[in-house]
């Protein structure tokens, strides 16, 4: 967490209270009553999230091997990098070397670091942690109990023109290939 400084302390908020209002698990929710630097009580609803990470593993030869997946929240299929949820205590590296294994069969010679992001800080803690993968080798894969998804090998030239045309929608992913094609 960074650190408040000086020059900005007064957009800093005082937490006053906080409630737990539901605890899945996925994530809980939290409503605090917090004071502004007007000195006035404000309340925020929080969605506490343990994170997640993800990885775009990408072959010797141009291909990713991404995932399709059904995500409730729109009604639809998207087209995503191999990701999950840390669990408490994980490593978010080891999370993303699993649902790379989980979701494709794939396993890597190297990880490659491609930093983190936080998708929504208005009212959600969640922190992804985005990686890459390169020498890949096929092990079998392993999918999560109930996890209904598909892998699909797209040459990283396609996938950066599906982010440009809007085709790509989710944040992680175009985070993700973005910032691979720096790199090569």
């Amino acid at each position: 967490m960074e650190e408040v400084t000086e020059k900005y302390k007064d957009l800093a908020e005082e937490t006053i209270e906080s409630e737990t209002l539901f605890h899945g698990k996925v994530f809980d929710t939290i409503v605090k009553k917090v004071r502004i630097a007007d000195g006035s009580v404000r309340s925020r609803e929080i969605v506490k999230h343990n994170g997640g990470a993800c990885i775009l593993p990408l072959d010797d030869d141009g291909w990713c091997y991404m995932v399709r997946q059904f995500r409730s929240p729109f009604e639809k299929i998207f087209l995503e990098v191999p990701a999950g949820k840390i669990e408490p205590g994980e490593d978010p590296r080891n999370c993303a070397i699993r649902e790379l294994l989980e979701e494709t069969g794939l396993v890597a010679d190297t990880i490659i670091d491609l930093g983190r992001m936080v998708a929504t800080p208005g009212y959600d803690s969640e922190i992804i942690y985005l990686y890459g993968a390169r020498g890949l080798r096929f092990e079998g894969e392993c999918p999560d109990d109930g996890e209904v998804l598909k892998c699909e090998k797209i040459r990283f030239s396609d996938l950066l023109k599906m982010a440009d045309d809007g085709i790509i929608e989710d944040s992680k992913t175009l985070l993700c290939i973005y910032k691979m094609s720096g790199r090569l």
